[in-house]
C-alpha cells in the first residue's frame, strides 16, 4: 500500500478566508442528520474509525471517481462508454495523510489503459494535492 501526505494545493488557490465556505440549509441538515446518527450507533465524531475520518476518505473517493469520469469521458455504468478502447480497472489502496485526520485509506480509481493521472491524489507517494 501506497503513502502519501495530503496538503491543501490547488491550481490556482483562492485567497485565503477566516472562515471556512459556507453550507447551505439543506447541506448543514444533512450534516446534523449525519451527525446524530453516528452518536445513535455509538459512533465518535473523532479518532481512528470516527465519522470525520470516514467522511475524509469518501468525499476524496468520490472526488477521484469524477476525474476517472472526466478522463473517460463517461460516467459509471454509462452504455457510451461500451467498446470506447478504455474503461474502468477496478481500484488500488493508498494510505494518505491529512493535516486533520492523519491517515486515511482511500481506493484510488484504474483505467485498464494505465493513463489515468489522478490530480487529487497522484500516484506517487508523497503527491497529493489536497
Amino acid at each position: 500500500m501506497e503513502s502519501a501526505r495530503l496538503e491543501t494545493v490547488t491550481p490556482n488557490p483562492p485567497p485565503p478566508q477566516d472562515e471556512p465556505a459556507e453550507l447551505d440549509k439543506a447541506q448543514r441538515e444533512a450534516v446534523a442528520q449525519m451527525v446524530r446518527q453516528a452518536k445513535d450507533a455509538g459512533i465518535a465524531l473523532t479518532g481512528p474509525d470516527g465519522l470525520l475520518k470516514t467522511l475524509t476518505a469518501q468525499i476524496v473517493e468520490a472526488a477521484l471517481d469524477e476525474e476517472l469520469n472526466e478522463h473517460l469521458g463517461y460516467d459509471k455504468h454509462d452504455p457510451v462508454g461500451r467498446g470506447s478502447g478504455n474503461s474502468r480497472n477496478g481500484t488500488r489502496s493508498k494510505t494518505v495523510i491529512t493535516d486533520n485526520v492523519c491517515a486515511v485509506n482511500i481506493r484510488v480509481p484504474r483505467d485498464r489503459n494505465g493513463t489515468f493521472e489522478p490530480q487529487l491524489v497522484t500516484k506517487r507517494p508523497g503527491g497529493c494535492n489536497l
